[in-house]
């Protein structure tokens, strides 16, 4: 049974989703403040995070970003009133995963909670492999860019890369494309899954990310975009 915690402070919230959740067949814990949260979180082993931005003691961003420093890869989702784009970057960029605006409906939260843990679950294949599994199979090259997907290490020019679990997939469906042009459309289909606003700019701001922390000491520009058609993984 997966373990979810939801750090939300409205009791009529918690109660919608612990009860739905609860029958969905997840096993659930709450926090109503950031504070208490973010020590579940460090105390236990949860499969997923549920994180409301407007909490009392310490709000939604912060408590992720602690998250964040010693747990880089449970998929975190933001939920949130504040339903611009500016807020729902600021969600992404503090290290979530995903975002969903209230209200919203529970079949949409299910959808978006089998998405990230299937992601998750993708990522943790590693930890069922057998000692005689040669890691040299899931090495990736481009140009001085190297993701070992055994081990999970990102390197450029021998420095080594954190990334989030989002940003992980972003880069390895590049990886796995490579010289290829591929659409904001396909992206959002393969890294996260569910159907989203087209309007929004997800893609937009997890590219930027990526392209932070891969190009920025870096001449040789990886990551470009093409106007009007979408990105594409190519040497300068």
């Amino acid at each position: 049974m997966k373990k979810i915690i939801l750090i939300e402070d409205e009791t009529s919230v918690v109660s919608f989703i612990k009860k739905g959740l609860q029958e969905s067949g997840y096993e659930i814990s709450v926090a109503f403040d950031g504070r208490t949260g973010v020590q579940l979180v460090q105390a236990n082993d949860f499969d997923l995070v549920i994180l409301d931005i407007m909490l009392p003691e310490m709000n939604g961003l912060d408590v992720c970003k602690e998250i964040r420093k010693t747990n880089k890869h449970v998929p975190i989702l933001f939920l949130t009133a504040l339903g611009t784009s500016e807020n729902i970057v600021l969600g992404l960029e503090n290290g979530g995963d995903d975002y969903l605006v209230k209200p919203f409906k529970f079949i949409e939260l299910v959808a978006r909670i089998k998405s990230l843990l299937r992601r998750s679950n993708a990522g943790n294949v590693i930890a069922e492999v057998t000692e005689s599994y040669s890691d040299n199979e899931h090495v990736f090259q481009f140009s001085d860019l190297v993701v070992n997907d055994y081990t999970k290490k990102v390197t450029r020019a021998g420095e080594e890369i954190s990334l989030t679990s989002t940003e992980y997939k972003l880069l390895l469906y590049f990886l796995n494309n490579p010289e290829k042009v591929i659409s904001r459309a396909e992206i959002l289909d393969a890294v996260w899954g569910v159907n989203y606003e087209l309007g929004t700019n997800v893609v937009d701001v997890y590219v930027n990310y990526l392209r932070k922390k891969l190009d920025n000491l870096e001449d040789n520009k990886l990551i470009h975009t093409v106007i009007g058609m979408g990105y594409v993984l190519k040497k300068t």
